[in-house]
């Protein structure tokens, strides 16, 4: 089944507080002349496209998306923000990327859904040949209560939530380089 059959929303995950970058707001710290975000947005194929931020929402919002703020305070995590983007959508499946991570693999929602078809799971993530990058994942929107409930039982780990779900799991080793982001402000040098 292609996945044009099934309707995706690619999230951008742009809401966590930076505490290895100085604090600065990691999709907004700019690389080769422009923020990190728009380069996200640059590879980024769908006509449905949600960024999720805690702070500096005007400036997300000028990019022309909905910015979907957790619904959990105190910067709950990657996953506070995937729940608040279910909440938002009423697509199938979300493709989740993170911000810090400018240049993913162009067939990231295709090869990821192939995947996740072929493996006959309603979630995919990736593993670049030497571990698994489960912020690169396109999963169902119907395990937002799972999600829910794995989330309020104070529970943060998005490996441990993923491993929680059985996802298909994604060979992306030939494109090991897409998965390199940044976490310290000298990754940025």
């Amino acid at each position: 089944m292609p996945a044009s059959s099934h309707s995706i929303c690619t999230l951008i995950l742009a809401g966590g507080r930076g505490s290895r970058m100085q604090h600065q707001d990691k999709g907004l710290i700019e690389w080769r002349g422009k923020p990190l975000i728009e380069h996200c947005l640059s590879h980024v194929k769908s006509d449905c496209v949600m960024i999720s931020a805690n702070r500096n929402i005007e400036r997300y919002q000028r990019y022309g998306y909905p910015v979907i703020e957790d619904e959990l305070s105190d910067f709950q995590g990657p996953l506070a923000g995937l729940l608040a983007a279910m909440h938002r959508t009423d697509k199938d499946y979300i493709l989740m990327l993170p911000c810090d991570s400018p240049e993913p693999p162009t067939d990231l929602q295709s090869k990821l859904f192939n995947c996740m078809q072929q493996q006959q799971a309603h979630c995919a993530i990736c593993n670049d040949g030497q571990r698994l990058q489960p912020l690169f994942s396109l999963i169902a929107t119907q395990y937002q209560h799972e999600l829910a409930d794995f989330l309020h039982s104070g529970q943060r780990k998005v490996g441990v939530f993923f491993d929680s779900i059985n996802p298909a799991i994604c060979d992306f080793s030939n494109q090991a380089k897409h998965f390199y982001n940044f976490n310290r402000v000298e990754d940025l040098l």
